[in-house]
């Protein structure tokens, strides 16, 4: 199974040509899932603490409006996430596309920093607290949203239930890329799957400098795979899944708790 990470500029000037070509390399790699950044089709939001109603609508709309325009990948399966409101609540949802069923939200953020640049307790509510395995055309898929990697026990659980993908699609700072990757590898240690994430891509807007660092992790010692960078922003490996369902039989998967 061929999978892409990637990294894109959270600036709408740029979004059109980053589309392009990650569509070009996408179609060229003939990848079966793509996974985009977290809230990926709008300036990041949450850098302010004061919620504007106006920005919000403006962010969903245009959510809409790029969703529609997955189809251009020509890949199975598309990953990202996307603000939605649902009984007067607002939500930072998970979903997945595939080609036969459209779009299915599958998540909800529920671990929400709230910290300069990053204040998504004030812009967001709580998702339920359901971390559900996603079973779709081309494997068995973990979701943990940015933030929710570093609450591993997810991952164990994840693990238990023989997930082969597990995704963090993200929204990180270039200070913190080291960081993020070691619990990239953790989480790929402790789930047996492969850990995929990808970012906004290097670039400075208002008191946030994104990190990009998209990464590929291989199940069994958390070996990394592939990074995406300024100069490759885009990512293609194959992923034999094989390896993944291996895992669970090996330390520290196979402990009994």
């Amino acid at each position: 199974m061929k999978v892409t990470v990637c990294e894109l500029r959270n600036e709408p000037e740029y979004l059109e040509q980053d589309w392009q070509e990650l569509a070009a390399h996408v179609k060229s790699e003939s990848s079966d899932l793509v996974l985009l950044p977290e809230m990926p089709f709008y300036p990041w939001i949450a850098r302010g603490n004061q919620v504007d109603d106006d920005v919000w609508k403006a962010s969903v709309e245009a959510h809409d409006r790029w969703i529609t325009r997955l189809t251009e990948l020509e890949s199975t399966l598309v990953i990202s996430t996307r603000p939605v409101v649902q009984k007067q609540k607002k939500f930072n949802e998970g979903f997945i596309w595939d080609s036969t069923n459209g779009y299915q939200g599958v998540h909800r953020k529920y671990y929400l920093p709230d910290d300069e640049g990053w204040w998504e307790a004030s812009w967001y509510d709580r998702g339920d607290g359901v971390f559900s395995v996603i079973q779709s055309q081309k494997g068995t898929i973990g979701f943990l949203i940015c933030t929710e990697l570093w609450f591993n026990v997810h991952a164990r659980e994840y693990a238990k239930e023989g997930i082969e993908l597990l995704v963090t699609p993200r929204a990180t700072e270039i200070t913190s890329i080291d960081k993020w990757l070691a619990g990239g590898r953790a989480a790929a240690v402790v789930s047996g799957a492969y850990s995929l994430s990808s970012n906004y891509s290097y670039g400075k807007k208002g008191n946030i400098e994104w990190g990009g660092g998209g990464w590929i992790i291989e199940p069994e010692e958390g070996h990394v795979l592939g990074l995406t960078s300024r100069e490759h922003p885009f990512l293609t490996l194959e992923s034999d899944l094989s390896v993944a369902q291996n895992a669970k039989l090996s330390y520290p998967r196979n402990v009994v708790g």
